[in-house]
């Protein structure tokens, strides 16, 4: 997988990286994943567009929520806030978990301890189990350290992506008009 970045980054933003990437990787049929703000602002992603390894796993070519990770973040932000409005009109505690079997494929949303989610877009023949008891290992993994610093420092890790390879494609076709 080439993984963003990660240089001058602390070590749990590095460590929530690895985590993210190992996801991905070592569990069949994960597309793509997200970890969006309690205020539903996309925190890490994952693109398994870039994972070849992922991608030969599957059958069919890759396709997603517009294939973006801020296009799943939008959806897990939206799906996870309908179920959190629901379990308070409900009465029944927090929501732990949300799954949503499509026939072309899965959406799998999971809380996180400070109010932040977990989204993994899966193809159809993933085996639903085994997604969420990694991502519940995420989770347990990840939840103690997404401190509000962190955030922060996750958040401006990808703006900062953002305008690099938004720089980058404007100077290649700059240079590619200069021809």
């Amino acid at each position: 997988m080439t993984a963003p970045s990660t240089f001058g980054l602390s070590s749990e933003a590095r460590n929530l990286h690895w985590l993210l990437t190992n996801l991905v990787e070592e569990v069949p049929g994960i597309q793509s994943v997200a970890v969006v703000s309690s205020d539903g602002l996309l925190l890490l992603s994952s693109d398994p567009g870039r994972n070849e390894e992922a991608r030969q796993r599957l059958e069919t070519p890759r396709t997603g929520p517009r294939g973006s990770a801020a296009d799943l973040a939008t959806v897990v932000s939206g799906v996870g806030s309908l179920t959190i409005g629901a379990a308070r009109l409900m009465d029944f505690g927090p929501v732990k978990h949300t799954m949503v079997a499509m026939d072309e494929g899965s959406l799998f949303v999971m809380s996180i301890s400070d109010g932040s989610l977990l989204g993994v877009h899966g193809s159809a023949d993933c085996d639903m189990s085994v997604v969420a008891y990694h991502m519940a290992l995420f989770v347990g993994r990840a939840g103690h350290v997404l401190t509000p610093e962190l955030r922060t420092e996750l958040r401006k890790s990808l703006e900062y992506e953002s305008s690099e390879s938004s720089e980058s494609s404007v100077s290649s076709e700059s240079t590619g008009s200069a021809r």
